[in-house]
């Protein structure tokens, strides 16, 4: 299935290597990267922290079902050092968020709807936030928000995150 997207972030360690090493995981373990887009830097969302985030959003295509694909990948977070405070859909099971080595959010699966304790899909902030809305606007502008009826470039355009995002390497 395509239409599958994920967003990497870090902001502790050698970010780039980290996320580096997630896209290589990504594709023994969890699927095809089909398209990726550059890597962009922004300053941490809903916390303070002096070290900006470096992101990426991938399109993959994968035959696991939105629950293996989640398993694979809190199994890459964790081979790459990630302890993880929240639950597997990036809701806070303590208040707050904070800096972290290894981040990976599927954001959309196709056009499927998933609603577990363990996993939301869509994402359910991703039109909240301009690091994630920047990098998938980059290479799907045209997908459709499955319940926002919108599409990437409209969300974006909406889109009220004051924080800056700034393309750090381009693919």
């Amino acid at each position: 299935m395509k239409e599958i997207f994920l967003l990497l972030g870090s902001n502790m360690g050698d970010r780039r290597e980290l996320l580096t090493r997630s896209l290589e995981m990504i594709s023994e373990k969890a699927g095809t990267i089909l398209q990726r887009s550059a890597i962009y830097e922004s300053e941490p969302w809903g916390f303070e922290d002096d070290t900006p985030f470096l992101n990426q959003v991938v399109e993959i295509s994968t035959e696991l079902s939105p629950a293996l694909l989640l398993e694979q990948l809190l199994t890459i977070e964790t081979r790459l050092g990630r302890i993880r405070p929240f639950d597997g859909c990036g809701c806070s099971v303590q208040e707050g968020y904070s800096s972290r080595n290894i981040d990976i959010d599927i954001l959309f699966y196709g056009q499927k709807l998933v609603f577990t304790e363990q996993l939301m899909i869509p994402h359910p902030r991703l039109h909240e936030r301009k690091f994630t809305l920047v990098p998938l606007h980059e290479i799907a502008p045209g997908f459709i928000h499955p319940l926002l009826k919108k599409t990437i470039s409209v969300l974006l355009q909406e889109c009220r995150d004051p924080l800056k995002v700034m393309v750090k390497e381009c693919e």
